[in-house]
């Protein structure tokens, strides 16, 4: 009895896995899935059907199918995790794969093609491909998006003029209204990525550091942004030569994040640093200036001659 109850159990999994498994659905009801079809090098569907010992193919019309039963997709997954752990141009890769997949079924019904083109927008904004973000927006404005989708794409655009404008003040006004807007934590965390560069840009260090900072402390949950923050905000510490600080921050990046090219760039960052003690703000700020304390005669005091003597 426990045997029949078990094969009962096992057969409603297998039941369930091709109900809601990968499957192209046809007009005429028929389900083509995921294991009985390929894309061809020109970009045609091509189904194999298993007859006997014999395959035999077919080419599947766009016009004959109805609509895509596709759960979440995988590269969606997987590229979400690759950026988690710094490994920006996999995951842009991976994205790719999918959208040139998906797009042979752009315009049917249950397609996730706009989401995964997006996405691979998104990552590549992320991964500094300014170029080919720039080429990819009128294609991406043509999309049928959702609203939340629509202001991702402002965010891009103001990513964009982030880098070809100096109106630094226009730009953190334009992402703190966005921000007032909408309480996603994705959208959050890249607003505060786009300030946090701006910040840096004016050389405006804490701001910059705060900024990078809220990314690990308040959008934890986004961990595709979460590694690139650490970085920078350790990078910033380097700037405000609070290099102990830095260099703990990036010990515990080359260990969360191993194999990854911000690992990489944590481990090259420290041993540039290696050794060196916090500076005090104000003897940073002295050194900028090309004076210390030290140098300075006091209050009706002649300057101390400089030493002419050779060096032994």
């Amino acid at each position: 009895m426990h045997s029949f109850a078990r094969l009962l159990l096992v057969f409603a999994v297998v039941a369930a896995g091709s109900a809601f498994g990968q499957a192209i659905v046809l007009k005429d009801g028929n389900r083509v899935f995921s294991s009985e079809f390929s894309i061809s090098p020109e970009g045609k569907i091509v189904r194999t059907v298993q007859i006997g010992e014999n395959k035999a193919t077919t080419i599947l019309e766009k016009k004959n199918i109805d609509s895509l039963e596709w759960p979440y997709p995988a590269e969606l997954t997987e590229s979400a995790d690759l950026l988690a752990k710094g490994k920006t141009d996999e995951a842009i890769a991976v994205l790719k794969k999918g959208r040139d997949f998906f797009e042979h079924f752009e315009g049917i019904e249950g397609n996730w093609y706009v989401d995964i083109y997006f996405a691979y927008i998104e990552a590549l904004n992320q991964g500094g491909k300014f170029d080919e973000v720039v080429k990819a927006i009128p294609s991406l404005r043509a999309l049928k998006l959702t609203d939340a989708q629509k202001m991702r794409l402002r965010i891009i655009q103001l990513d964009i003029e982030r880098q070809t404008s100096s109106d630094y003040a226009g730009i953190i006004a334009e992402a703190q209204s966005i921000l007032k807007e909408t309480d996603d934590s994705a959208i959050g965390a890249s607003l505060w990525a786009l300030m946090a560069d701006v910040y840096t840009r004016k050389k405006e260090w804490e701001k910059a550091l705060l900024a990078y900072l809220r990314i690990p402390v308040f959008y934890g949950t986004q961990m595709q942004r979460v590694p690139e923050a650490e970085l920078n905000a350790a990078k910033t510490l380097i700037k405000m030569k609070r290099y102990e600080d830095a260099n703990a921050f990036l010990a515990r990046i080359s260990e969360s994040y191993p194999g990854s090219p911000v690992a990489e760039s944590a481990t090259k960052e420290k041993a540039a640093i290696a050794g060196m003690k916090n500076v005090a703000e104000e003897e940073a700020d002295a050194a900028a200036d090309g004076k210390s304390d030290a140098a300075k005669p006091k209050e009706g005091e002649p300057a101390k001659p400089t030493d002419s003597k050779p060096k032994a």
